[in-house]
């Protein structure tokens, strides 16, 4: 007998419980330090299977939050132009909408990381001196916590 085929709701289910799964692992591979060759690769595999996911299921946030990642894991591997290609369209989606306070220093932290991957000195700069500013006045402090967690892994100018 064959598989019955999913309905549209079992499948957005699935998309959306695989892209939160996979967006969360990646994220915590990526503040770990002294990654293996193989938690590289898991961590790279798991973003654009997160990113793919979201763009099922989610919506224009989601997209951007799943570039977000893309370009987090991109630069924690040196993929410089990609981390730029990933990390500019989520920045200016996020600072075209209200985002909340700790979207937006994430935001900025991603950015400058993506430049430094990239040897965009200024930029690096610019953008880390601003996540910073705004990383410390994130009024929640468990927010502002998850921020410096991954603003620590984030190498200064």
């Amino acid at each position: 007998m064959p598989a019955q085929k999913p309905t549209t709701d079992e499948l957005d289910r699935a998309h959306r419980a695989f892209a939160v799964d996979y967006n969360n692992r990646a994220w915590a591979l990526s503040e770990k330090p002294d990654r293996t060759d193989a938690e590289n690769d898991d961590m790279l595999h798991m973003a654009h299977a997160a990113a793919l996911h979201w763009r099922a299921a989610g919506n224009a946030l989601n997209d951007a939050r799943a570039q977000m990642l893309l370009a987090r894991v991109h630069a924690s591997l040196g993929h410089g132009d990609l981390a730029l290609r990933f990390a500019r369209p989520s920045h200016a989606y996020l600072m075209s909408v209200d985002s909340p306070d700790w979207e937006i220093a994430f935001s900025h932290a991603i950015l400058a990381h993506a430049s430094r991957a990239a040897g965009r000195t200024d930029d690096h700069r610019e953008h880390y001196a601003i996540a910073r500013r705004l990383g410390d006045a994130i009024a929640d402090a468990e927010d502002r916590a998850i921020f410096d967690a991954t603003f620590r892994t984030i190498p200064p100018p």
